[in-house]
């Protein structure tokens, strides 16, 4: 509005170095609406209002008719079609509006106004105003894709419902099957009457702060995991509420960053969906390294088990399960916490509040990978001396313990390698672009042929022939099409989905019976 007066020949610093400004009633969410006290060169003391149009219309009696200031008596209702057109033309609305009081006397005898209960009726309507803020070009495709995403997107607003709905309808949060509500009617509903309404309901006009607090509540109440955007002090308790807050960096006021848990630095929505993927990587990534984690752990557990119980002895030394810990719990976790996020991530549901963290799809990979790898480690420890030609050498045991490691050991660096995709079968899709991923690979790999090669003493190994060193690797390389043969498998929802509600029942029982032993 200033940028227009300006336009049109206005002169700001004039206008304001001509009255003397009293006092500044800050934007009360409530009343929609903020003041200012001035005195006029002629002494008069002047509130002049500005705020939401319905809400001061309301308020106004008269209306300036001419550039001369001429004021006329403002009819009931004259305006509403004016505001309604805006509205529908998805501009935001203000009334400018005014009221002349009578000077009182403050301390050393200066007349002092301030708008109160008193000054806000009987108005002077000077302009009602539609503002346009356009939508950012991002922004419908970013909806778009939350969408995509199973995240609905509601907007929570203090506009006029009618802008709200246009808004809403542009940037295409409003669907057909959608509802809007304005919050005075959505703070009468039940509570029950809520729920049922909130699986429709895209569009909150003229909320109150107290009102998006109670929508984020009875979200979270119904399940759902809620995330919230907000910049104003009034957004601070429903960004508390969230199970994530979001606080606008530019825009964003100080209580609302210390509320948030992340800051939107640019104040772009599509900020908000980058933040989505990248949580979803992350949750993605730390599956991936649990299922690569206990795959190792079960293998490496049974084979030593089952051999000392039927051998005697166990065929992983002391030295080599610490460095079998070290590519499975540093090296390992580092190669697949740093897969970077990729477009996939956001066309899938997204995981619910109560979902196990083990997946389905994670026993399903586990479990294959963890078979063959013990049946072929068995495979090689009853028939290894004979397949690998050393069945008659004097370090056959300990040539064959070798043969187990070395084998054991790529096993893993090729489950590594499935465990960047725990449902796609290409798993090298992408890997070029992890830089830290090949570097860790490489690594072992080269570290494994220097502890197998040269540190048989430290490492308890002896010298394989590079036939026999190859023939571990084409063994172990085995692991790539038995993962694409597992992923095969489709999984049964129903039964699943039976185990999954029996284990929540089972956790809520416990947790009952916690509750009921701690208060006894």
């Amino acid at each position: 509005m200033l940028a227009l007066g300006l336009r049109l020949g206005g002169e700001w610093a004039a206008v304001r170095g001509s009255v003397e400004v009293l006092k500044l009633q800050p934007f009360n969410s409530q009343r929609k609406r903020m003041g200012a006290v001035v005195r006029l060169a002629d002494g008069t003391v002047r509130v002049l209002w500005k705020g939401a149009a319905e809400m001061v219309l309301a308020t106004c009696s008269q209306v300036v008719s001419n550039a001369q200031g001429v004021v006329a008596p403002l009819p009931s209702g004259s305006l509403d079609s004016v505001v309604l057109g805006f509205a529908d033309n998805a501009l935001r609305t203000l009334t400018l509006a005014y009221r002349d009081l009578r000077a009182r006397r403050g301390a050393g005898g200066r007349s002092v106004g301030r708008p109160g209960r008193d000054s806000d009726n009987d108005l002077v309507l000077q302009a009602v105003v539609g503002i346009k803020d356009p939508l950012r070009a991002e922004v419908p495709l970013a909806v778009q894709t939350c969408k995509t995403a199973g995240i609905v997107v509601r907007m929570v607003t203090g506009d006029n419902l009618n802008t709200a709905i246009a808004i809403a309808r542009e940037c295409g949060i409003l669907t057909e099957t959608g509802e809007a509500i304005e919050g005075p009617k959505f703070r009468q509903l039940s509570k029950d009457q809520m729920m049922a309404l909130l699986p429709r309901l895209q569009v909150m006009a003229r909320s109150s702060p107290t009102d998006k607090h109670t929508l984020v509540s009875v979200l979270r109440e119904m399940g759902e995991v809620v995330a919230v955007t907000g910049d104003g002090t009034n957004d601070a308790p429903a960004l508390k509420e969230a199970d994530i807050g979001l606080a606008m960096g530019i825009a964003g006021t100080e209580v609302a960053k210390e509320s948030a848990d992340v800051i939107v630095m640019d104040d772009n929505f599509s900020s908000v969906v980058n933040v989505a993927k990248w949580g979803r990587s992350v949750y993605a990534n730390i599956q991936k390294f649990v299922q690569f984690q206990l795959t190792v752990n079960i293998v490496a557990l049974v084979t030593n088990f089952v051999s000392a119980c039927t051998t005697g002895s166990a065929p992983l030394t002391a030295v080599q399960l610490l460095w079998v810990n070290l590519i499975m719990d540093t090296l390992g976790a580092l190669a697949l916490a740093t897969e970077p996020p990729d477009e996939e991530l956001m066309k899938v549901a997204p995981v619910g509040r109560r979902a196990p963290f083990i997946s389905a799809v994670m026993w399903r990979n586990i479990i294959c990978q963890a078979l063959f790898q013990l049946l072929t480690l068995a495979a090689i420890m009853a028939w290894g001396p004979w397949v690998f030609g050393f069945a008659h050498a004097p370090d056959a045991a300990q040539r064959l313990d070798t043969v187990v490691f070395n084998t054991f050991v790529f096993c893993q660096l090729f489950n590594e390698v499935n465990s960047r995709e725990m449902e796609r079968v290409n798993v090298v899709q992408g890997m070029e672009k992890n830089g830290i991923f090949l570097g860790i690979l490489l690594a072992s790999t080269a570290f494994q042929v220097l502890l197998v090669q040269v540190l048989g003493k430290f490492a308890s190994t002896v010298p394989l022939t590079p036939l026999q060193f190859i023939a571990c690797i084409l063994i172990a390389s085995l692991s790539l099409p038995v993962a694409v043969a597992g992923k095969m498998i489709q999984l049964p929802k129903q039964p699943v989905r039976m185990l999954q509600q029996m284990s929540l029942h089972y956790r809520d029982v416990a947790q009952d019976f916690k509750q009921k032993h701690h208060a006894e």
